[in-house]
Order: structure tokens, then sequence, then C-alpha cells
């Protein structure tokens, strides 16, 4: 029997059958493609394999005595022409972009550049040296898993849906209930202590940051540090190799079967709009030179240069077939091999990005829309990209949610003390129908968050009034100016007990609000501890204390654990929060879904929402079905208190005090229908009507 045979071009990446594997990779414009066979360590290259046969642009064979574990890479030959798009340099190993495991790190060298860096010429010279040495490999691997009998997707739905952002490394390394050996990798993310934390919250589903397998920028390393964020992908299909031992695919499975017995979902933070080859001076690693005139954006005038809609030098070209195949492949392979729930797609609109722009009818969301195995998860776009039309609040099709960041924008002015936002308070507190509410899209498109991994925790939103970001060493440029913070009279950490109360009860309105509001909330992790990044709001290479979640408050009065559990056991409670449905004022025949009240308890007429420097707004979430209890939510982000009277509403006699953000424990006060009270200033309370 012949060891190599044209095998098939069906299935890209390697492919173990249980006897040999196949090896596919697409190139439309190679000559010639060399699969490159390494020991087992990966620093010696022990055979080289042409590829036999060439079907539909995909280069193929098999060998008969390839098994699991094999490393492996690509040399790739064509012309080097960069002014024509072509950057092809066989001298040079390459990443199979459909890799499942990656084995080795990349370790910089000039090396890893197709030109020779330091020429006048830049990337129009030719470079000849072999850069396999530091190059990461690609493995071979099994793909068979035992997920156990008792493995169930929990399939929440949208409406029940809170989700708790965070980073492998950052929610695990620092917790002193995960073991030390656990401590920063997968299987720390279902650790007991973790668990038991999510479960005391209330969320019921994590999204995780990239978990892609990517690299370190050479400018980060050289100064001591990384990509800690992993916003850096390079391998689409293999788990990220930081957080995993030897068997790093089987160990994040094992974090999802047991995170899934636990009762909650898995969403994944993807990056399908670029790579980490970055513009026409950066590295050739895999994409660039496998076939750079199909993989990305190219300037139409001039392919030498890319077009650029993301930031950070290159766009991925989801126009072409099998680079739309790769994403829609690469989709489906960690939903089915892995079990995942759902993804967040970064800069979401470069996926769908056509020759005129943003396309919401494009082949992306096509392929989407008519795909079964995406049919049943969970799907979040970040709906903005730098380039050119790339704000896209609100336009994404009705299969989409979205991070809304005019709801994050509004509620950090509000509780920062900006007057005259009632009006759009009312609209993000009820799910920005003015964004959402077309194409048959419900509340639920809207996933409001006030805090996210780029940008201020919560604790420093009130911490600080200006970024601190001089550890990225980048003279403090990087990251936004407009934060919307508010210091609370102090930059800084502070022993002053009037301020450090301040700020606890400023962090609590936030999360009230969070999770009162209609739509999907989303909080950052840590920020119920109190989480500090020192002023630092844009920590994506801080691999150290700063970009690690402090646990040092839990217990303490910073830490907010339980007030998050009790505002999630309340949105619970009422159904009206997690409305499917969009509410509607007073009707004809008297009912209503929501009633915009004065400090009266008078409904609102276009007077009161012009109110000079408003800062006050209640209203009452009308029940859905009989026997449900109406939600009386006041908001009073003034410095003073302000009296106003309970709703005046024949039906209800009494109302119970079911929060108040500025009470350590909650006691009980029951009031009548009418009666007078006075609202605490920077307060938020609700109450519950009684028949």
């Amino acid at each position: 029997m012949t060891r190599l045979s044209s095998g098939t071009h069906h299935r890209l990446g390697s492919v173990w059958d249980g006897r040999g594997t196949n090896f596919a990779l697409f190139s439309a414009n190679a000559e010639r493609v060399e699969l490159c066979l390494f020991d087992s360590q990966g620093r010696r290259e022990i055979e080289r394999v042409v590829l036999p046969e060439k079907t539909e642009d995909v280069w193929h064979g098999y060998l008969n005595d390839v098994s699991p574990g094999q490393l492996y890479g690509y040399r790739v030959h064509g012309p080097y022409e960069p002014e024509s798009g072509h950057r092809f340099n066989p001298n040079k190993l390459l990443l199979d972009p459909y890799a499942r495991r990656l084995a080795n790190r990349l370790v910089w060298s000039d090396a890893h550049f197709a030109y020779r860096t330091g020429s006048a010429r830049q990337d129009l010279s030719f470079d000849r040296r072999d850069n396999a040495r530091g190059m990461p490999k690609a493995v071979v691997v099994d793909e068979n898993f035992n997920w156990g009998r008792r493995e169930m997707r929990p399939n929440i739905s949208w409406s029940d849906t809170i989700i708790y952002e965070a980073h492998v490394k950052g929610l695990t390394q620092k917790h002193p209930g995960v073991p030390s050996a656990l401590r920063g990798t997968y299987q720390g993310l279902a650790s007991p202590a973790i668990i038991d934390h999510l479960k005391q919250l209330g969320v019921t589903t994590i999204e995780l940051l990239p978990i892609h397998g990517y690299i370190d920028d050479r400018h980060l390393v050289e100064k001591g540090l990384s990509n800690y964020w992993g916003y850096n992908s390079l391998a689409f299909f293999a788990p990220e190799a930081k957080y995993g031992a030897d068997k790093t695919l089987d160990a994040f499975r094992s974090t999802v079967a047991r995170l899934h017995d636990a009762g909650f979902e898995v969403l994944l933070d993807v990056v399908y709009n670029h790579t980490a080859e970055g513009n026409h001076l950066g590295p050739t690693l895999s994409f660039r030179g496998i076939d750079n005139l199909s993989y990305y954006w190219l300037m139409p005038d001039n392919p030498r240069y890319y077009d650029d809609f993301t930031g950070t030098g290159n766009s991925l070209n989801l126009t072409h077939p099998r680079v739309l195949q790769m994403v829609m492949d690469s989709l489906r392979y960690w939903v089915e091999i892995c079990h995942v729930d759902g993804f967040r797609f970064d800069l979401a609109p470069t996926l769908a990005r056509g020759p005129n722009g943003f396309d919401r009818n494009g082949a992306f969301f096509a392929a989407i829309r008519q795909d079964p195995v995406l049919a049943s998860v969970k799907l979040v776009a970040e709906p903005w990209d730098v380039g050119l039309g790339g704000y896209q609040v609100g336009a994404f099709p009705s299969q989409w949610s979205e991070w809304n960041d005019r709801y994050r924008a509004t509620l950090r002015r509000y509780w920062s003390g900006e007057g005259n936002l009632i009006g759009d308070i009312s609209g993000r507190m009820t799910g920005s129908s003015d964004l959402f509410n077309h194409d048959g899209r419900n509340p639920q498109a809207s996933v409001n968050h006030v805090t996210v991994h780029d940008g201020f925790t919560l604790a420093d939103l009130f911490s600080y009034n200006e970024k601190h970001n001089e550890a990225n060493g980048e003279d403090n440029r990087d990251g936004s100016n407009d934060n919307l913070s508010n210091n609370c009279g102090h930059e800084g950490p502070t022993d002053d007990p009037a301020i450090r109360a301040l700020r606890r009860q400023l962090r609590k309105n936030q999360l009230a609000c969070l999770l009162l509001a209609q739509g999907v909330p989303l909080m950052l992790a840590g920020d119920e501890v109190g989480n500090s990044q020192n002023g630092n709001n844009n920590a994506y290479c801080q691999d150290n204390e700063t970009g690690w979640i402090g646990w040092e408050n839990l217990g303490n009065e910073d830490d907010l654990t339980g007030f998050v559990g009790e505002m999630t056991a309340l949105r619970n409670r009422f159904p009206q929060i997690k409305s499917r449905q969009w509410i509607n004022g007073r009707k004809a025949d008297g009912s209503y879904g929501v009633l915009w009240l004065t400090p009266k308890a008078e409904e609102m007429q276009e007077a009161d929402w012009n109110f000079p420097e408003g800062r006050f707004l209640s209203y009452v979430l009308g029940p859905q079905t009989k026997g449900e209890q109406p939600l009386y939510i006041i908001l009073n982000a003034a410095p003073e208190p302000i009296p106003c009277m309970m709703p005046k509403l024949p039906e209800y006699k009494e109302w119970s005090r079911v929060l108040d953000t500025t009470q350590a424990q909650l006691s009980s006060l029951v009031l009548s229908s009418g009666a007078a009270m006075e609202v605490p200033p920077r307060s938020v309370l609700a109450f519950a009507g009684i028949a």
C-alpha cells in the first residue's frame, strides 16, 4: 500500500480517520504546497511531503502512517509580488488555519517576516531565512471525547439570560478558593469555588474573552507585556494552550461539560474580523503566506496595502467563499465538538462588509441564518468597527442581539451626576425600542452593560476622572479619554469614609439599574467585589495583578456579591422586567405596560419630561398576566432627597418595598397607595404592588 495518496478535499485541516490522516489546505493562488512534519518537540523538521492533488483550490494528500500527536506546518510556493497582492515565501513555515491544537509558542525573530527587515525596499524585498524553529506547530488531534450521559446543554432562553463576562486566567488566577494548580486554567473555571460564586450571583451565562489560539505582538513582548486579552487570533479552531495542559482540547471540553452540569451556558468572544499578522509590514505566519489575496481585504487600487476596518492593520475578507467557509466551519466546530452555547462577535460589522460597506443582507448573515447547527445558539454582535459606516447599533438581523453602548453611555452619564437625561434613561431602561423595535426584534436584542473588559471597571468608574494607562508603555495615549466617570471628589484610592460610601452606593445603583432594565444584562467579572485596575482603562496587555481580578474584598463591605444575587432574584420574581414584548403606556381601555409618574404620582406630561436638570424618574411596570404584581421603580440621581407619593392605582391598596440601594440590609416597609415618602439622594428603590 502506498504511504501517500491523494486523499480528499472535502474537509479542510488535518483529519485523522483512525488509520491515517488527511491533510487539506485552501490556496487559490499557490503553485505548490509542502507539508512539513516535525519531531515531537517541534524543533526538527523530519520530512517534507508535497501535497499531490489540487481540487477546487484545495491542496490535499493522505498519509497512512500519521496519527494524533504529529506536529506539522506548511510551506506554500508561489509568486512574491506584494504590489499584486501575492506574498508567498516557502522559506516561512505557516500555521494551518484549521489547526485544532497548537504546540510551542511563537519565538520572535526577524525570520518571521517574508521581507528583509531594515531593507530600504521594506516589504518589497525578499527574506530567505527559515523561521520554522520559532514557529508554533499544528498538531493532529483525535476529536473523540466522552461527554458522558449527564452532560446537558442548559438552553437558557434569552429572556432569562444574565451574562457574566470573564477572562479565563483573570477570573481564577487570584481567587483564594481555586486550587493553586488550577488557577489561570480552563479547569479553574469549573472549580467548585467559581461555580459557587456564579450561583450566588444568579448569572446564567459565562462569556469568555477570546480563547482561540493567539500570539503576543512583538512590540509588547519586547516591553515585557503580552496580548493578555487574546484579541490577536491566529488559530480559529484551537483552544489557547496557555490555559490548558497537554490535552488542551479535552481540558476545555471537560470545563464546558462541568459548567453545563452546573446549569451555566458558555459563550465565546470570537475575533474573526482580523488576524495577528498585522499590516503590510507584519509577519508572515499563516494566512498571508497561504493566500494573501484571498484571505484579506486589500486596497483595490494598490493591493500591496490592506483595507483596515479594525484598527489592527488588516481585515479578513468574508466575501470570499473560502474565508466565509473557514469562519462557518470554526463556529460549527466549537458548537458540535466543544458544545459551546453561543458567540459574541468582536467588531462584527467587518464580517458583514461587502464592496459597498456593511450589508445586513450579506453572505455572512445569510450563511448564519440558514445553518441548522447555529440556529439554536446565541449570537451577540459588537455592532461597530473603525471603518467608514462602521457604527451599526440596531442594524443587525433579528436572529442577533447586540451590545448596546447607548445604554452604557446614558447610565454612566446619569449616575455621574448629569441632568436632563430622564427621557434617555426611560428608553434605556425599557429595552431601547428606538434602536431595536423593528423587523420582529424584541427587547432581548439589547445587551445592556455599563462596564466590560475594555474601559474602567465599575469600581474605577467612580474612583477616577482620568485614565492611568502608563503601565501599557504608550505614554498614556492608548485607551479612551471619554470615560463618563466620576471620582466622587478624589482621584484614586482613599480612606475617606464618606467618599468610599458614595462610591459603593453608586456601584449598587449601576448594578441595580442593569438588572432592572429590560433587555439582556451583562456584567463584568469582578465588579461585584470592587475589582480595580488602578485607573487603567485598556488593560489588554496586563497579564499581571492589574489585569487579574482582585478578590480581597470578598466578605467585606465592598463585596456586593450578595446584593447582585438579590437583584437577580428580584429580576426573576417580576416577569415584566424580562418581557419579550415591547411595552406601551396607557391604552384606551385603561390597561398599560408602563406608567411614567411624576413625584406626585401623576402621569407625566411633556413638560415633566423637560423638567430643568431633572434627575428623578419613576415608573410602574404593569403585570403581564392576571395575578402578577406591578413593580414601581424609582431612580433618583440627585444629590438631595426628593419627596414623592406612592402610585395611586385603584386596584392596588399598598406597596411593599423590595429594593433600596441605600440600605445595607433591606428592612420591611409597606406604604399605602398615595402615601408620601422621601426618596434618598443617589438611590434606586422598587416597590411591589399589593391588591
